[in-house]
């Protein structure tokens, strides 16, 4: 397998690519592009049967990483808990706020926007692309928690709104 200076995955592995999801590394190929040979990681993508190839050099420019662990995994549904400081800026500004703590990619950045859409849309409903990235991040939290956890995502679920409705 090629050498990656940011990090190597293996066939099998599951990874999280971020606005995706959690993916298993199903392959290692070289293609030839614009006359020159480049490794690729084949990734497909479960929850919205994806499959994505990933040149290795690039992985950390696209946030490609491994799962995070059972206790990182904990601690994102446990910050679901803490006191909610609504921001007060426009829709357009949050809407912005949170794609871009999405595309961070980090499993307590998606939480936050988790908690930060639900409480909102408690108080009013969410626009139209607020109500999308909602459900977006939502899967994605959902979907890492239970790899990491290794349990099943409708438990992951219901913990998850057990602990927004606290």
């Amino acid at each position: 397998m090629p050498k990656n200076t940011q990090t190597e995955f293996k066939i099998g592995e599951h990874v999280v690519y971020p606005l995706q999801g959690v993916g298993t590394i199903k392959d290692v190929k070289e293609r030839v592009v614009n006359g020159k040979s480049v490794t690729f990681y084949v990734i497909y993508i479960d929850i919205s049967d994806l499959t994505v190839s990933i040149p290795v050099e690039k992985t950390g420019s696209v946030g490609l990483r491994g799962l995070v662990s059972a206790q990182e995994a904990r601690k994102a549904l446990n910050s679901i808990s803490s006191k909610y400081e609504p921001v007060n800026v426009d829709w357009k500004t949050r809407y912005q706020m949170n794609v871009d703590l999405v595309k961070e990619g980090s499993i307590c950045s998606i939480s936050k926007v988790v908690q930060g859409l639900y409480h909102r849309s408690k108080v009013k409903e969410l626009p139209v692309q607020e109500r999308k990235l909602y459900d977006n991040a939502l899967r994605l939290l959902i979907d890492e928690c239970a790899f990491s956890l290794e349990k099943d995502p409708d438990e992951i679920e219901k913990e998850i709104f057990t602990r927004l409705e606290k």
